[in-house]
């Protein structure tokens, strides 16, 4: 019997979950749905103090999608170098940030039309 489908904001609350685990810094949700031109219809943006701390938060994020939504990331990128890991889930992508490189990158001003959901620390 095939799995029920879980939906994208579901998936992107399991990937807020999996990095609040973990202590990750700044989480941010950006509901790209209403964009017409939008690459996935969420992005869920955080960042962690060391190369460590990110590494920990990807690998929170993927077991805790895994274990609530039974998904697995499509793609997932920069996991060697732990400065920007990229976890692709199709509609929802996941991003990990060192913080210098979050400052350097600017993904929420890029995307800043989207519906930006902050959570506490």
């Amino acid at each position: 019997m095939p799995k029920t489908p879980v939906s994208a904001e579901t998936l992107a609350e399991c990937a807020v979950h999996g990095m609040q685990e973990k202590k990750a810094k700044e989480i941010v949700k950006i509901d790209l749905r209403e964009l017409g031109a939008s690459v996935a219809d969420f992005f869920v943006i955080c960042h962690g103090d060391s190369d460590r701390q990110v590494e920990a938060i990807a690998d929170s994020v993927v077991d805790q999608v895994r274990i609530q939504c039974g998904e697995k990331p499509f793609s997932k990128e920069g996991m060697r170098n732990a400065e920007w890991i990229i976890l692709d889930y199709v509609n929802v992508v996941v991003h990990v940030f060192k913080k210098d490189k979050r400052e350097f990158y600017g993904i929420e001003d890029l995307w800043g039309d989207g519906i930006v959901t902050n959570y506490p620390d």
